[in-house]
Order: structure tokens, then C-alpha cells, then sequence
């Protein structure tokens, strides 16, 4: 949300890869929980809460993850959606890169 406030690409972009990260540990979750069920059948009602718990916050990863995207684009202007973290925070970075050399000539006008 704080990426969002002050349209900060960088931040958005910190965003999408975190969510790369949220990814990662609600597959872990899964095959640990999965484990669980298979060693001990009577824990297989809790095992599925928590997979559907782990999959409800992915899912807000992912939401976060869009909303991440839209202010790359309402900032830069770009389309960053299905091109890779890589090439997310490059466009990203251009914003703060524009805004310095633009304060270095302000200043130098001055």
C-alpha cells in the first residue's frame, strides 16, 4: 500500500518479487502438510485447514502482486505484467533514475 500512496516503482517492484518468495513457501507448505496426512491419517482435517489457509494468504500475495504491477504501469507507463521480476524492477528503476537526472538539472539551472 505504501508503493501505491507515493507511486514508488522501486517499491512496487520489491513487491513482486516478494510475492516470488510467498510462492515458494506455500509450496513447502503443501508438501509438508501432505507428508503429515500420509504418516498420520487422523491429522488429515487439520492438514487441510491449513492448506487452505496457506492458499487464502497466497492468494493475497498474488493480489498484492497485481496491484504491484498496476503502479509500475500508472508510474512508468509500461506494461510489466507476465515479463519476469528481472525486467520488473529495470522498469521500475528507470522512474528513479529520470528523477535524479531531472533534480541534477534542476539544480544546475539554478
Amino acid at each position: 500500500l505504501d508503493a501505491f500512496a507515493r507511486f514508488d516503482s522501486v517499491a512496487a517492484a520489491e513487491v513482486v518479487r516478494a510475492d516470488r518468495k510467498i510462492n515458494k513457501e506455500w509450496r513447502s507448505i503443501l508438501r509438508e502438510t501432505s507428508s503429515f496426512m500420509i504418516e498420520d491419517p487422523r491429522t488429515i482435517t487439520a492438514a487441510i485447514d491449513v492448506m487452505f489457509m496457506a492458499r487464502s494468504l497466497e492468494r493475497i500475495g498474488d493480489h498484492t502482486k497485481n496491484m504491484a504491477e498496476r503502479v509500475i504501469y500508472t508510474v512508468q507507463g509500461e506494461d510489466v505484467r507476465h515479463t519476469g521480476s528481472k525486467n520488473i524492477l529495470k522498469v521500475a528503476r528507470r522512474d528513479s533514475i529520470n528523477v535524479t537526472l531531472e533534480a541534477d538539472e534542476e539544480k544546475s539551472e539554478d
